[in-house]
């Protein structure tokens, strides 16, 4: 099951010339906390601003870079239907997609949860969240972000409204 996890920016900013445009421990702990365990997937700018697989996750880039640009531990994916083969063939397992832009919007049809950071600021940035229509979602969860912080910030968690075997994830 595909879980996309981001922090966007009240414009949709999610990105700056391939880092963050914030600095935001709560947000990284919230990202911590809620992946530790699963796969994650990246397109391989995102994988790259990592600077090294992201420890207690298997990591899965999607890429048309050869498997030999990445470490032997990294899961390399060339196309999107050979990714959401080995998604449907580990359904039983929450699969986290952690972006770029293109990747959230290849994914989009195929994702189930939301776990969205929202950030109460608009910033500058070159990298904005492909449109989500949130109608087709509903939200389960939301809470406040710690304080004080650089940006005002809250945590949102989404599910796709015609999926009930997404619950036993909740």
């Amino acid at each position: 099951m595909l879980a996309f996890i981001w922090a966007e920016a009240q414009n949709q900013i999610i990105g700056n010339q391939g880092t963050l445009p914030w600095h935001l421990p709560d947000d990284m702990h919230f990202f911590k906390e809620q992946t530790t365990g699963h796969p994650i997937l990246a397109g391989s700018k995102t994988y790259a601003s990592f600077g090294r697989p992201l420890p207690h996750r298997q990591n899965l880039v999607l890429t048309h870079q050869p498997a030999t640009n990445f470490p032997a531990e990294v899961q390399v994916f060339h196309t999107p239907a050979s990714f959401l083969q080995y998604a449907k063939e580990h359904d039983d397992e929450l699969i986290f997609v952690v972006g770029g832009s293109q990747i959230f919007r290849l994914l989009l049809p195929e994702v189930t949860w939301l776990y969205r950071t929202v950030i109460a600021a608009d910033v500058a940035g070159d990298t904005r969240m492909p449109p989500i229509d949130y109608h087709q979602f509903t939200l389960v969860q939301e809470r406040p972000g710690a304080t004080p912080a650089e940006y005002p910030h809250h945590f949102e968690i989404w599910q796709r409204k015609e999926d009930e075997d997404a619950k036993k994830f909740l």
